[in-house]
């Protein structure tokens, strides 16, 4: 991408009139749309959803593998003016429910299979819920569609659920400009072109998985999603799609790097771009190694104000634990806790300023106050910004790289995990009565879950129920029965005795 980066976002709807008209927009197994083709079908999809008596600021909620609708959603329910909450099709009913309920959904659009899971209880009253081949006839079905969004940049355009380290998933409210602003700055730094084709397979429910649509179609590129079984699928797909840009998170890249791929077979590959986790070393060199013609991007982000920094790729060999420097229209601070700088070097805090910062959680202000506070003094931007709660050091380069989080939360395949969340499903199953969930690292998913019970030993019991009530991401690798649980002096549970513990154990 070579044009200028100005701060004057659109509505993110205007992202069909990104390409030109005849340019193919979407592309996967029995549907290819071209820009225009775009532009109807997300004009036709808005007004089905109008003509259920959707207004204005309603939330509509997709719980869909990556189906057509669930791809153009974001854009569909920009132009009639709703905010989108897409759910992650992994999880289970009882995170559906509270998603429901704190959304305040009017609309949820899910297939049969997955909506024959929910107790009539799960679905608040206020909210239809409709099988998606029902919508996909409705939007068959054709009739006027809605050209223009009711919108402003700053109106909320999605409501995207993330877990924090305590209690259930939050949603963080993100505005036509926040999202727009995201496209453009990540197509601008990957340098993006008309001609790409990226294939999606990041879940639409993350930050980076709606972003892969977004700023593919910023730059007027082909989205090319793809729901896979086992990574070999993606490598299929890259070499029969002809793929450009691939996203992932550490995981599919080790798994990815431990194939045989053929003379060629990634030869179409031009960039390879990591979140949700850092890339070892040695995964570094294996996949500079498979795939001498692409850049390697190592990015950190956090949903709460999208993606804070990427490595320039000319860097990523000499530098390959870095997390990089500010994307375009970000401001990164590294700041101690009285809001001063710290000096090269010096661990603190990062902090991230600029328009990229989201709206705050979902009519959850007591929280919101906590993570979203002023910015420091010495803050270009000024306003509210996002304090990270991770520990980052900055070199006399201004390159960073990542110390350490500030709080329990688990990341495991590139998943943000609510320790709590493991720990309530594990009590509530009867098999145990108390509960610590810990995450310790691993190789292939970053973390993996451990989980520390007292209780009644019945190890069968307890994983049939958590099989049952959270997704697979959430499942521990391990679980471990005490007689008893360490406190600290304060009564709580000492997790930090509990992970050395644990971790001198992995060692030994």
């Amino acid at each position: 991408m070579t044009e200028t980066l100005t701060i004057a976002p659109a509505t993110l709807d205007c992202l069909t009139r990104r390409g030109e008209s005849s340019d193919v927009a979407f592309d996967m197994p029995g549907a290819t749309l071209d820009y225009a083709a775009l532009e109807a079908r997300v004009a036709t999809m808005a007004a089905v959803l109008v003509a259920r008596g959707l207004t204005p600021g309603d939330r509509v909620a997709t719980w869909l593998a990556k189906t057509g609708e669930a791809c153009l959603m974001p854009l569909a329910a920009a132009r009639a003016g709703l905010i989108h909450v897409p759910v992650n099709p992994l999880l289970k009913r009882a995170q559906v429910a509270h998603i429901l309920a704190d959304s305040g959904a009017r609309l949820l659009i899910s297939n049969a299979a997955r909506l024959s899971s929910l107790a009539d209880s799960d679905v608040p009253a206020a909210c239809a819920a409709i099988d998606d081949r029902d919508f996909r006839a409705a939007i068959a079905a054709g009739g006027s569609g809605i050209e223009i969004s009711p919108a402003s940049a700053d109106d909320i355009a999605a409501i995207l659920y993330t877990s924090g380290s305590t209690g259930k998933p939050k949603g963080v409210v993100l505005s036509h400009a926040n999202l727009w602003l995201g496209a453009q700055s990540v197509a601008h730094y990957l340098k993006l072109a008309r001609d790409e084709r990226t294939l999606c397979v990041l879940p639409l429910s993350f930050d980076y998985g709606q972003n892969q649509l977004l700023s593919t179609w910023y730059a007027g590129g082909a989205c090319s999603p793809l729901d896979y079984l086992t990574p070999r699928d993606v490598m299929k797909a890259v070499a029969q799609r002809r793929i450009t840009t691939l996203a992932g998170v550490p995981p599919l890249w080790v798994q990815l790097a431990e194939l045989d791929w053929d003379a060629g077979q990634g030869a179409t590959l031009r960039r390879l771009t990591n979140t949700g986790g850092a890339l070892t070393p040695v995964l570094v060199r294996r996949l500079r190694a498979l795939f001498p013609q692409a850049d390697l991007y190592a990015m950190y982000g956090l949903t709460e104000a999208f993606r804070s920094t990427y490595l320039d790729p000319a860097l990523i060999d000499d530098h390959p634990e870095s997390i990089g420097r500010a994307i375009p229209h970000a401001e990164i601070l590294v700041a101690r806790p009285d809001g001063s700088a710290t000096a090269d070097d010096e661990p603190g805090e990062l902090v991230h300023c600029g328009p990229l910062v989201a709206h705050g959680y979902w009519q959850d202000p007591a929280r919101t106050a906590q993570r979203f506070r002023p910015a420091p003094a010495h803050s270009t931007y000024g306003g509210i910004a996002v304090w990270s709660g991770d520990s980052v050091r900055r070199d006399g380069d201004g390159l960073l790289t990542f110390v350490g989080r500030d709080d329990a939360m688990i990341k495991s395949s590139g998943n943000r995990i609510s320790p709590t969340e493991i720990e309530e499903a594990a009590i509530a199953s009867g098999a145990a009565s108390e509960a610590v969930a810990l995450g310790v690292k691993d190789a292939a998913l970053g973390e993996a879950i451990v989980l520390i019970v007292k209780g009644n030993g019945d190890e069968e019991a307890l994983r049939a129920y958590l099989r049952g009530e959270l997704p697979n991401f959430m499942q521990p690798q391990r679980v471990v029965w005490r007689d008893a649980l360490p406190r600290n002096p304060n009564g709580k549970f000492d997790r930090v005795a509990l992970a050395s513990e644990i971790a001198q154990g992995a060692a030994s």
